[in-house]
């Protein structure tokens, strides 16, 4: 009985997890829509904004290879490419070969990206600070 006990305890805890990430998305989802991202969208200028595997260029933000970045975001490579492909047709990535490998693709974040990101990241934080906070 006990050890069913500890394995319900264990399932509610997930599902605790799970509902807190649900309401944490939905919450970034609407208030970064009238910016023209997702929560998502966020994430991936934030990890690009916070440098990557390669240095930067002219001091400019460096590049992720694409399977990097999404270990990082926690994407599928398919889900990604379509997300960078929507960024960058939106102005605020840039794709590119690896020089180190032909085969592989490196993102890198615009100017208007990093402008973006700066405009932005303030709302997440508060957003992830207010939701976390009352989950605790």
């Amino acid at each position: 009985m006990a050890a069913n006990k500890s394995e319900r305890a264990l399932v509610d805890e997930w599902r605790d997890v799970l509902a807190v990430h649900a309401r944490t998305t939905c919450e970034l989802d609407r208030a970064l829509h009238p910016h023209g991202l997702g929560a998502s969208d966020f994430e991936v200028l934030d990890v690009l904004a916070e440098g990557g595997s390669e240095g930067g260029s002219e001091g400019g933000p460096a590049a992720w290879r694409v399977q990097e970045l999404a270990d990082r975001v926690h994407l599928s490579q398919s889900a990604l490419s379509r997300l960078v492909a929507r960024l960058e047709k939106d102005g605020l990535v840039a794709r590119g070969m690896c020089p180190e490998d032909r085969r592989g693709v490196q993102v890198r974040l615009t100017e208007k990206g990093l402008d973006r990101h700066t405009e932005v990241k303030p709302l997440q934080r508060e957003i992830l600070t207010r939701m976390l906070d009352r989950s605790s």
